[in-house]
Formats: structure tokens, C-alpha cells, sequence
């Protein structure tokens, strides 16, 4: 298993001209202190889809340098071009990820079968642990139970990201799977449900403003204490919702930078908040604690 707890899907910072390597090295380190279990760099909430094949390799490689095996790395190295997923799974391999984060094809999509072909083939050219991302919502493509089924059967599908938002989907996959595959949500407001059914933990967009009470929540249940992941679970939900308001990543960036991150700016096509939005966020931020 490549982790239990909290992993955060963290954002890219941007400068001007490029990735903002002196920031991206600063949260790394405040993830590692503030507890946070793992690192999924270069997924959707890293705005990888749109970076550059040079820009990706260089941020994967830069993060698993920096981390230095005190946390996991997980490379979002996913593709809608099979022999493309390949490629940077074999060079997220190459560099020292711990394992890979492979998102469902979208825009051109695929059968089922295709569906096993494609992760198959990826799962054969590289010796690292694989987690499946299924997000349905964004991609056009669902993993159905059965296929999920079949993909758990090669050795290096460890694990999947489960983002549907159906829980009768994930009952049945949790269901089907071998008993050392990893389920992992990839809904922050679905945190306390999934682990009910056997989950190890969230890779998390919430978890970038709050590393500590994400990593706490998954840590209470694991530990025993429901009641306490619950009370943080329910604490949490309507700053959760608030970071949805628009789309991923578009909100959390947006309230890192109120917080004094300063994280730049979101690239083309994703834009600034709408001021009713941004109000609402604003909002939620400080019900929660935080001083603007």
C-alpha cells in the first residue's frame, strides 16, 4: 500500500514565466510538518493538464528530489493518449515516484474494454505502484465494479481514487476488490463514508489549506475514534463545498493566495472567481477560523 491517511492533491505554483519551484519547495516542506501522509503532484488540482511535457517532468522530478523519501510521491502521469500515459509513467518511474495516480481517458473515452486495455498496458511498462482515478464528472468515463474487479487482479493496480460521488458504486467496489487494494476518496466531503466500507485515507484538494485537521480526520478513524473524525468530517463540509463552488482547482488557489500563500496565478482556461463566488469563499474561510 503506498499510504494510509491524507494525501494532498497540491496545487502548482505559477510565476510570470514558469512553475514557482522556491514556493512549490516551501509547501512541500509545510506538508511534511504539518503531517500531511503523501504528495500526488501533477494531477487536476496541479493544473497538469496544462503544462508542457518538459514542465511536468520537471516538477515531478523536482518533487520527489525535495521530498526525499520522507513522504511518499505520487505522479499523475495519466493520459487520453495510451502510449503518451506511458511515457511519463515510465519517466515518473525513472525519477523516484513511489508509485502513479493514472486518470480514466477522457474527451475520446473508451469502452470498458478499453478501459482495461489502457491501464493494462501502462500497469506492464513501469514496476511502481498504480492508483486508478475515477472521476467520472470530469472525465465522461466510469470504472464499473467489474472492471475495477479485473484491473485489481495485476499486480502493480494497487489502489483507486474513487471520485463518482456514487456511494452504492463504491459499496460494490469495495465489495469486489482484494482485500490489500487501497480505496481512497476523492470527495473531501466523502472522507468518513468511504473508510466505513475499509478505506485508507483521501487524496485531498481541502487538504491544502488544512493539511492538519485533513490528516487528523482520517488519523481519528483509523485510530477508532468515529466520533472524532466525524465531528472534523461535518466541521469541515461547508468550507468543502465552498472549494467547489467553481471549478477544481480554481477555488482552493484562489483561497491559498487570501491566506498568504501565494501560489500566482491559474492558467488559461481557468480564470479568476466570479465575485459572488469569491464573496461565498471569503465567507466560508473565515466561519472556519481563518483571518483574512
Amino acid at each position: 500500500m503506498l499510504f494510509t491517511g491524507s494525501g494532498v492533491a497540491i496545487v502548482t505554483p505559477y510565476k510570470e514565466n514558469g512553475v514557482d519551484y522556491k514556493k512549490l519547495e516551501e509547501l512541500l516542506n509545510w506538508h511534511v510538518n504539518e503531517g500531511t501522509d503523501s504528495i500526488i503532484v501533477c494531477g487536476t488540482t496541479g493544473e497538469a493538464s496544462t503544462m508542457n511535457d518538459e514542465e511536468q517532468k520537471s516538477v515531478i522530478k523536482f518533487t520527489v528530489e525535495k521530498i526525499n523519501k520522507r513522504i511518499p510521491v505520487i505522479a499523475g502521469t495519466g493520459s487520453n493518449n495510451t502510449h503518451h500515459a506511458v511515457e511519463m509513467s515510465k519517466y515518473a518511474q525513472s525519477v523516484g515516484a513511489d508509485g502513479l495516480l493514472l486518470i480514466t481517458p477522457y474527451y475520446n473515452k473508451c469502452t470498458q474494454k478499453g478501459l482495461i486495455e489502457h491501464f493494462t498496458k501502462i500497469a506492464d511498462s513501469v514496476n511502481i505502484p498504480i492508483i486508478l482515478y475515477n472521476v467520472p464528472g470530469r472525465t465522461g468515463v466510469n470504472i464499473n465494479p467489474s472492471t475495477l474487479e479485473k484491473l485489481s487482479q495485476h499486480k502493480n493496480i494497487v489502489a483507486i481514487k474513487e471520485a463518482s460521488g456514487n456511494i452504492s458504486q463504491l459499496v460494490e467496489m469495495a465489495r469486489v476488490v482484494p482485500k490489500d487494494f487501497a480505496l481512497y476518496s476523492g470527495n473531501d466531503d466523502m472522507i468518513v463514508p468511504l473508510m466505513s466500507l475499509g478505506g485508507k485515507g483521501v487524496i485531498s484538494v481541502v487538504a491544502n489549506i488544512l493539511p492538519k485537521d485533513t490528516h487528523n480526520l482520517v488519523q481519528y478513524f483509523l485510530d477508532g475514534d468515529i466520533e472524532k473524525s466525524l465531528e472534523l468530517q461535518l466541521q469541515m463540509k461547508c468550507l468543502i463545498d465552498a472549494l467547489f463552488i467553481e471549478v477544481n482547482p480554481i477555488p482552493v488557489k484562489t483561497a491559498m493566495n487570501l491566506l498568504g500563500h501565494d501560489v500566482g496565478h491559474l492558467r488559461l482556461p481557468l480564470t479568476d472567481m466570479l465575485e459572488d463566488n469569491l464573496k461565498v469563499l471569503k465567507e466560508e474561510l473565515k466561519k472556519y477560523g481563518f483571518n483574512l
